[in-house]
């Protein structure tokens, strides 16, 4: 999918990710798809669901944070609310640090849930479970992992294609079995775990980037 030449932010932001991360020059059309999935999957109303294990956990988590409050940004609430809000709360001003936010959910974060569905069901499904019960047509699921065959990933994709979900994976130079149910796989060009997460983190933080400018800049 090519970058619309109006599209004066996305064409910074990934220059800006080449500029410097010259490496990842072989993943500039996938992170470009991957953002249009997201902005579009948000534009209508949907959300973004997100898993990985151990350090792409961190990253699913990492990422749900720059969506879900202001990143780079702000994002003050719409003047139809804020003036609604004062009127029915004129005594307070505590929502006036309220922001917009993009829908996010970690998969990793419930513990408990977690715990459960490890114990009754079999951590394989940790994440698949969560997806039947979170997904729903339109939405989007990020996959996390470094060598692209993490079971539990995989069966999460798995269900998210059968639900009608768009599947973006994040992935190392391979992109293992995870990437024959990936809509977009960015597979950034490492093969040692810490490298492939250090060039994750740039990766994800320009779609994020991307996405606010999208929604909040000039707002």
């Amino acid at each position: 999918m090519d970058v619309h030449p109006d599209d004066g932010t996305v064409l910074s932001e990934i220059s800006l990710l080449i500029r410097r991360y010259p490496v990842l020059e072989s993943c500039r059309t996938a992170v470009i798809q991957a953002y249009h999935i997201l902005k579009e999957a948000l534009e209508a109303g949907s959300k973004v669901l997100l898993c990985g294990n151990g350090g792409s956990a961190a990253d699913a988590e990492h990422i749900s944070g720059e969506l879900m409050k202001g990143f780079l940004l702000p994002r003050k609430l719409r003047d139809e609310w804020r003036s609604k809000l004062r009127r029915e709360l004129p005594a307070e001003d505590w929502y006036e640090r309220l922001q917009m936010a993009l829908p996010a959910i970690a998969l990793t974060s419930n513990t408990v849930l977690a715990s459960a569905i490890a114990n009754d069901q079999g951590a394989d499904l940790v994440f698949a479970q969560q997806v039947l019960g979170y997904g729903r047509p339109g939405d989007v699921l990020m996959v996390i992992s470094t060598s692209g065959n993490s079971d539990n990933v995989i069966k999460a994709a798995q269900t998210a294609r059968f639900l009608g979900l768009k599947v973006i994976g994040l992935t190392g130079a391979t992109g293992g079995k995870l990437k024959e149910f990936c809509d977009v796989a960015i597979t950034v060009p490492a093969t040692v775990t810490a490298e492939i997460q250090e060039l994750h983190l740039p990766v994800y933080h320009c779609i994020c980037a991307m996405l606010e400018a999208n929604f909040f800049k000039g707002r």
